[in-house]
């Protein structure tokens, strides 16, 4: 089973080289495309399948700009934020506390990564992960020095032509195996050592062997006026969704496992019930704390319980007013990056929906196109049933709705489980 990861997003400097009178804010809640650059930074990492959770560690001044920063985030990767972390002096101390939040979530690996570097794909952390899975002790995204470099002396000024032959300019995200940097930090902080600015040079010092990982020039960090103007233009182009995420032919997913999801809700008055992620005319609506979309919530639990993860009210309690009237789809594709955090595929979705009324069958095609829309499946894969209970029951007095659903999951085999 691949192993998680962690994103620390170190977002506590004040970007004095971006400094400007008519907007004071650090770079990393400047504006880019309408929203913070921290909100892209949080956004592409948040994208990736593999990344379970994200801390930020921020200014002690910023609260309010992280506020508005994270409004700014798409849903799903809100459940993936951790509290936010208040930062040093220096950004070594910045990385250690955010390093020491993530400490009791166990996760295996963490990838340290700039606020203002807001466009990392998904191919630079694929292939960070892919080094850690290998087993190195240190992965750093870089790029080759395709510049001439000239050496300006210091007395006279000449130039000097400097070998650019095995040079590389470093980026981020820089990943570790998470107790092995925090170990790392922790022996340096005991020694004093505290003028690192970079995470892979505190590892060189405490003996790591950092290897090279391929990054992309338009991985760029955001330091100047200029480059602000250059993201604005690449921004409109260049963005990581969790669709850009290269998926695993389900022939190579040799576990196979399933899941079995249950949920019921009563009628109120209303115009229409959900189911499925499609609205159905009628003459009352499911009750519940979010849209009550009984179909989606069965298959939310299956999906989560195929992967031994809790159930739908664990993840989104009905208690917590965010989830107001919330559309079902979310939590469902929620469930389904938790799936692709594992390393694994929803194979095949059956659901069962049982009520007198209203009638499925002549919604049952938009039901089933809609489910395997909201779950990123071909048509074929998902199969919609609709039955009565013979007028039997809760659903035979026309009371509610109940829903059965049963998915199949393909996740890499693990012998040490």
């Amino acid at each position: 089973m691949a192993k998680s990861a962690a994103a620390l997003i170190v977002a506590a400097g004040r970007g004095t080289r971006l400094a400007d009178a008519t907007d004071a804010r650090p770079k990393q809640y400047k504006l880019l495309a309408n929203s913070p650059v921290l909100s892209h930074t949080l956004n592409a990492l948040g994208n990736h399948p593999r990344i379970t959770h994200i801390v930020t560690v921020i200014h002690p001044d910023d609260a309010d700009l992280y506020s508005e920063a994270i409004s700014a985030i798409e849903q799903p990767i809100k459940q993936k934020l951790c509290r936010a972390v208040l930062g040093g002096a220096t950004r070594q101390k910045s990385v250690f506390e955010g390093l020491k939040a993530l400490e009791e979530l166990s996760c295996d690996y963490v990838l340290i990564h700039d606020a203002a570097r807001p466009f990392v794909d998904t191919g630079i952390v694929d292939r960070l992960l892919q080094k850690l899975d290998q087993g190195v002790e240190g992965a750093l995204a870089a790029v080759p020095v395709a510049d001439t470099l000239k050496k300006a002396g210091q007395s006279d000024g000449s130039l000097e032509t400097v070998d650019r032959t095995g040079l590389w300019a470093a980026q981020t995200p820089q990943g570790f195996p998470f107790n092995k940097i925090l170990a790392a930090h922790k022996r340096a902080q005991d020694a004093g050592e505290t003028a690192f600015t970079d995470d892979t040079g505190l590892a060189e010092w405490n003996g790591m062997t950092i290897s090279l990982s391929d990054g992309d020039p338009a991985n760029f960090k955001i330091t100047t006026g200029a480059d602000l103007e250059r993201a604005a233009k690449q921004a409109t182009y260049s963005k990581m969704t969790a669709e850009t995420a290269a998926l695993i032919p389900l022939s190579k997913l040799t576990d196979v496992r399933v899941g079995i999801g249950y949920d019921v809700h009563a009628f109120e008055a209303g115009e229409a019930v959900i189911l499925g992620g499609v609205s159905i005319p009628y003459s009352k609506r499911l009750k519940g704390h979010s849209d009550a979309d009984v179909a989606l919530h069965a298959i939310t639990d299956a999906t989560l319980g195929a992967i031994g993860d809790g159930d739908i009210g664990q993840h989104f309690p009905p208690s917590d007013p965010e989830w107001k009237g919330a559309s079902s789809d979310q939590f469902q594709q929620y469930a389904v990056r938790r799936l692709a955090a594992l390393g694994g595929r929803i194979a095949h979705i059956d659901l069962t929906i049982v009520c007198e009324e209203p009638k499925v069958g002549p919604h049952r095609d938009k039901v089933r196109a809609s489910v395997a829309r909201i779950c990123e499946l071909p048509l074929a894969r998902v199969s919609v049933k609709a039955t009565t209970s013979e007028k039997l029951g809760f659903t035979g007095r026309k009371e509610g709705i109940a829903a059965l659903a049963s998915v199949t999951v393909r996740l890499p085999f693990n012998d040490d489980e």
